[in-house]
C-alpha cells in the first residue's frame, strides 16, 4: 500500500515563507511526476506545481518566481518551498504522486493534505 504524508503547514504573515514536505511510503517500484495542488472552500483543486522524475518542473501562474518545487529521487520525497507568501496562497495543500506500487497497477496518489495560511 502507498501512502503520501506531507508536512510543513501552517500560519505565516504576508510576506513570509513555508516550505511543505512529502514522502511517498510503500511497495513503491517507480514513482513519475509528484506534484502539489491546493484547494480553498467551494474551489476546485488546483495544480500548483509538478516535477517530473528527470527533474522538469512546471509551475501555476501565481506562483511563478515565488514558489520552488523539488525532490530526491532516492528518498521519494517532493518539497515546496513558497516564498513571499499572500494571503490568496491559503488553502489546503495536497502532494500528488503517479507512482507504480509493487503489486498494483500504475495509480495516482494523494496525501491527506496541510493547512497553509496567511494571514497578519
Amino acid at each position: 500500500q502507498v501512502q503520501l504524508v506531507e508536512s510543513g503547514g501552517g500560519l505565516v504573515q504576508p510576506g513570509g515563507s513555508l516550505r511543505l514536505s512529502c514522502a511517498a511510503s510503500g511497495s513503491i517500484l517507480i514513482v513519475y511526476d509528484m506534484g502539489w495542488y491546493r484547494q480553498t472552500p467551494g474551489k476546485q483543486r488546483e495544480l500548483v506545481a509538478v516535477i517530473t522524475s528527470g527533474g522538469t518542473t512546471n509551475y501555476a501562474d501565481s506562483v511563478k518566481g515565488r514558489f520552488t518545487i523539488s525532490r530526491d529521487n532516492a528518498k521519494n520525497t517532493v518539497h515546496l518551498q513558497m516564498n513571499s507568501l499572500k494571503p490568496e496562497d491559503t488553502a489546503v495543500y495536497y502532494c500528488n504522486a503517479d507512482v507504480v506500487p509493487a503489486i498494483r497497477a500504475r495509480s495516482g496518489y494523494w496525501g491527506q493534505g496541510t493547512q497553509v495560511t496567511v494571514s497578519s
